[in-house]
């Protein structure tokens, strides 16, 4: 028999109770696209499609154990990174990955969940922008995630974007995935700008009307990790990752789950029921 090898995501990450965004959503996401997922859990939220009401840091050692023992193991072909609550576990985690010279690293700068929860400590902002940010390859903030690392505020139009995406990316050395969920325009571009080549892209889209868009951030950063593990370049990874989460919100706009902001359909590629419909 043929030895074949997985294409291999590590998401370092809370877990949300409700399914629809952080480890949970990372997993999804990494399987849909033909990866396979490990996982590092850094916090255990209560969480359902209404809000987070309690958060729960679990442990650093427990943290650096969880990737110790996948990349002692299984390894990573990709990193992704998304909810870290304190200074302490930013430090921890940053020093693990420069352990194991681990390249492929995107970073979701998660700050404050959409019911307005605040999910990471100041002081591990500082943190995070100083060990972090400049060991990842690729950073996927939205815009408020934005205005803090810059320390400045962004105008909420699609024209000040690619300006603000340039000059986190001169300011973090990284290259920057800046989205432009938080606007209110018809057409949304979220703007890639590559710290390598100096290319601005612009990667646009239709707004979906629908409730169902909690954890896309969360979505399009696992994308953008499984996509960078499979072997695309970073601007192939950011199109492909922009396109993934389109799909995913139009897909699951029409469902209804829970009473408040639901998930996206991160299986709508198996949307045609190809498994299921001769059984």
């Amino acid at each position: 028999m043929q030895n074949k090898n997985y294409f291999r995501v590590l998401t370092i990450a809370g877990s949300d109770s409700g399914g629809g965004a952080g480890i949970q959503a990372d997993i999804k996401t990494v399987s849909a696209l033909g990866c396979y997922a490990a996982s590092a859990i850094t916090a255990v939220t209560v969480q359902n499609t209404v809000g987070v009401s309690a958060v729960h840091p679990v442990p650093e050692d427990i943290v650096e154990g969880q990737i110790r023992a996948v990349l002692d193991d299984i390894g990573a072909d990709a990193v992704k990174i998304g909810m870290l609550q304190s200074s302490g576990i930013v430090s921890r985690i940053a020093k693990v990955l420069k352990d194991y010279g681990m390249k492929n690293i995107v970073l979701d700068p998660v700050m404050v969940s959409t019911s307005g929860h605040r999910l990471i400590e100041e002081s591990a902002i500082g943190t995070l922008k100083e060990e972090l940010i400049p060991m990842a390859r690729v950073i996927t903030p939205n815009i408020p995630e934005a205005e803090i690392l810059l320390g400045d505020r962004i105008l909420p139009d699609q024209a000040s974007l690619p300006k603000a995406a340039a000059e986190l990316s001169a300011r973090t050395g990284v290259s920057v995935l800046l989205k432009a969920g938080h606007l209110t325009e018809d057409l949304l571009t979220d703007y890639f700008y590559d710290a390598q080549s100096r290319e601005l892209i612009e990667l646009p889209s239709r707004r979906v009307m629908t409730r169902n868009t909690h954890g896309t951030g969360c979505t399009m950063s696992s994308a953008f990790a499984a996509l960078l593990a499979r072997g695309l370049t970073l601007q192939q990874a950011a199109r492909g990752a922009k396109e993934y989460i389109a799909r995913a919100i139009e897909s699951g706009a029409g469902y209804t789950i829970g009473h408040g902001h639901g998930p996206v359909d991160h299986f709508f590629i198996l949307n045609d029921k190809v498994i299921l419909k001769n059984h």
